[in-house]
């Protein structure tokens, strides 16, 4: 059971921690191919922080929301190989912050290709954030589990 919990990490984390290196790889001066991606998704957001908070409000750099992304990927995912749940915690705050950003399916016309298409990368991204929560709760029970065992019972005499 040790073994295949242990492949299942390791073929689910695949999935970031390949991203990751990708996205590392390309970065280069501007971002890369990633920033560029990037740079149009985030404006809406720029736009609502300059409403709410005026010129001098926060700015996003594309380049430093890359590198998060990287290092979230990276690092939730090497550690959610061994078990960690700060890894599950990581992998799940950066699909949180980037799934509703990336795969903006909610503004596209019903019916359209680019419609479908981003639906299914959210409800895929949904799921992988739904197999992360069951880790945890498999995890929090296992833990549970083992609590109630190691209390000692009194001996009679």
């Amino acid at each position: 059971m040790g073994f295949f919990s242990f492949l299942g990490r390791v073929l689910f984390a695949s999935i970031f921690i390949l991203a990751a290196w990708q996205m590392f790889n390309e970065f280069g001066d501007d971002g890369g191919p990633a920033a560029r991606a990037w740079a149009p998704k985030l404006v809406p957001i720029q736009k609502f922080l300059k409403s709410k908070f005026g010129e001098g409000g926060p700015n996003i750099d594309v380049r430093h929301f890359v590198a998060g992304s990287i290092a979230l990927k990276g690092l939730g995912g090497l550690l959610f190989v061994f078990g960690s749940k700060m890894g599950a915690y990581l992998l799940m705050y950066h699909l949180l912050y980037t799934t509703p950003l990336y795969y903006d399916f909610y503004n596209y016309e019903f019916g359209g290709p680019e419609f479908f298409s981003h639906l299914q990368d959210f409800l895929q991204c949904v799921a992988l954030f739904g197999a992360l929560l069951f880790f945890l709760g498999m995890k929090n029970s296992i833990l549970r589990k083992q609590l109630k065992k190691k209390t000692p019972k009194p001996k009679t005499a």
